[in-house]
This record gives C-alpha cells, structure tokens and sequence, in this order.
C-alpha cells in the first residue's frame, strides 16, 4: 500500500510537471530542428515562471518516486505513473473550468481499466534491490541503442511523428533513470560512501537530464496527444522488463499474456484520448500549432 500511495503522489506531480511545461513549450515557436536553435529555445523557455514551476515539480516527482521504488518495484511503480493523466483530467477540469465531455470520460474509464488489468495480469512481484555490472552493462546497452535509433529517425521527420518518436526516446530514458534510481536506493543501506562513491548516482542524472531534454523536443515537436502514448507505454513497458532483466521482478507470464495485451491496448487508447481532452491538453496544445505558437486565452 505504501508503494502504490508514494507511486500515485508522484504521479501527481508529475502530472502538474507536464502541464506546466507544455504550457511553456507552447508560448515559444519551434525555431528549426538544430542544435543552435534548440539551445536558443531553452535558453528562452528557462525564463519562463511555468516552465521553472515544471521543473520544481520534476523535482519533486523524482524524490516520490525514489521513495516508492526504495521499497517497491520497478514494474509496480513505473505503470503506476500513468496514472498521471488521470490527475492531469481531474485538475484541469477544475483548474480550466472544463468539463470532461463523455468521450473523455470513456478514456478515463479505458486507462484506469487498462492499468488493473495489466498490473493484475502481469501481477509484479519484487526481486533484488540491485543488480549486476554485467546485468546493467547489457540493460544499459539496449536501451541507449533504441534511444539512438528513435532519435535519429525522429530527425527525418516532422510533427505528430517526430513527436511521437522523441516522446518514445523520453520514455526510454525515463525508464533507465528509474531503474538507476532504484541502484541507488539499494545502496543506501550500506552508508553514504556506497551512494556517493559508486556510478549509479550520477549515471542517474545523466540520464534523467538526457530524458528530459528528450521531453522538451518531444513538446517542441507536437501536441500532447501525439507524444502522450508513446510516453506513457513506453515508461510502461520497457519498465517492467527492466525489472526483470535487472532486479529478478518476477512476471507472470502464459496464458496471461493474453490479458496483459488487452490491458496495454486499453491504456493506450485511454491515453490517447485523454491527451485530446482539452482539460488535459489544455488551449495551448492548439494554439502551439499556429504561427508564432501564441496560446490563445484560457477561459
């Protein structure tokens, strides 16, 4: 019960994190796919009050969430994150004077569905607090290919897709920061020396940097609703085998497979539709997409 309150606080703030920072995002025009162009964008965007509130609330999930995934696991905590719509829905709806339409509520309905049904499917169960050099090595290795790879893809394209893509790289990364989150809180039991003196500690902020500069591109990019899926699967997925490879979590696999997909395809298609509701999206969404990228007025 501990893991899954400390999960959904830091899905919380994580919810107000993305809002704020794709508030940001849509006050300022994409400026070209270059790197002089994206360092003079978020040399812009730090002075943003919204944007920084973002970044104190990413704070804020990323000490959450070390908590619950010191005495929780990786495959319990990360899909519990997607809850993240969910309270983005219910504190836009209040914070926007919007109320959720019944195609929104279906959505809803779908993610929080979705998510029992995977979580009870999968049914996670906790493994090591820490695992091998060799364990992380091929782990770590895997995934920086596949962010390597979605990057540069991501590059050919434009909008929707370049959004999704980056938003998928975001994802990854963030999966990889949690489980170097996790190293780390395995090693707070054998004193301050393990934590500071080892690699997993600034590894993480390596990584969770890398990730969030993925995020901001994938906001740059497009609309919520193109990068949402992709970020909230993604984080998902490659958590849970993360876990496995890692940690030893056990999964449950075999005829509950069966199951665990439909939970994913429910997810998804919630996610989806949440990202589209203007309570969660915001007007800002929209208005990033026009010339100039000036948000219209909220009302």
């Amino acid at each position: 019960m501990l893991v899954v309150v400390l999960a959904l606080l830091a899905a919380l703030a994580n919810a107000a994190s993305t809002v704020l920072q794709r508030r940001a995002a849509a006050d300022q025009p994409e400026g070209g796919a270059g790197v002089r162009q994206a360092v003079r964008w978020l040399r812009q965007v730090l002075r943003n009050p919204y944007w920084v509130a973002g970044a104190g609330m990413l704070a804020l999930t990323s000490v959450l969430q070390a908590a619950a995934l010191g005495v929780g696991s990786l495959a319990l905590v990360q899909p519990l994150m997607a809850t993240e719509l969910l309270f983005t829905l219910v504190v836009g709806s209040v914070v926007f004077h919007r109320r959720p339409d019944r195609r929104t509520w279906l959505a809803f309905v779908s993610l929080a569905a979705g998510l029992a049904v995977f979580l009870t499917s999968v049914a996670p169960a906790p493994g090591r607090s820490t695992a091998s050099a060799g364990a992380w090595l091929a782990s770590a290795g895997a995934v920086l290919g596949a962010v390597v790879v979605l990057v540069v893809t991501a590059r050919a394209v434009r909008g929707a897709p370049r959004a999704a893509l980056l938003g998928l790289a975001s994802a990854v990364s963030f999966s990889l920061t949690a489980a170097l989150l996790k190293e780390v809180t395995g090693h707070i039991p054998d004193g301050a020396d393990a934590v500071l003196g080892t690699w997993p500690l600034y590894a993480t902020g390596v990584a969770g940097v890398t990730a969030f500069l993925l995020l901001q591109g994938a906001f740059r990019a497009g609309t919520l609703a193109a990068s949402a899926p992709a970020l909230t699967l993604g984080d998902a997925l490659t958590s849970v085998a993360l876990g496995w490879a890692l940690f030893g979590e056990g999964i449950t696999l075999g005829v509950r497979v069966v199951p665990a997909v439909i939970g994913v395809l429910l997810i998804g298609a919630g996610t989806a539709g949440l990202a589209r509701a203007p309570s969660v999206a915001g007007n800002w969404d929209a208005a990033s997409q026009r010339p100039g990228g000036s948000p219209r007025p909220v009302p």
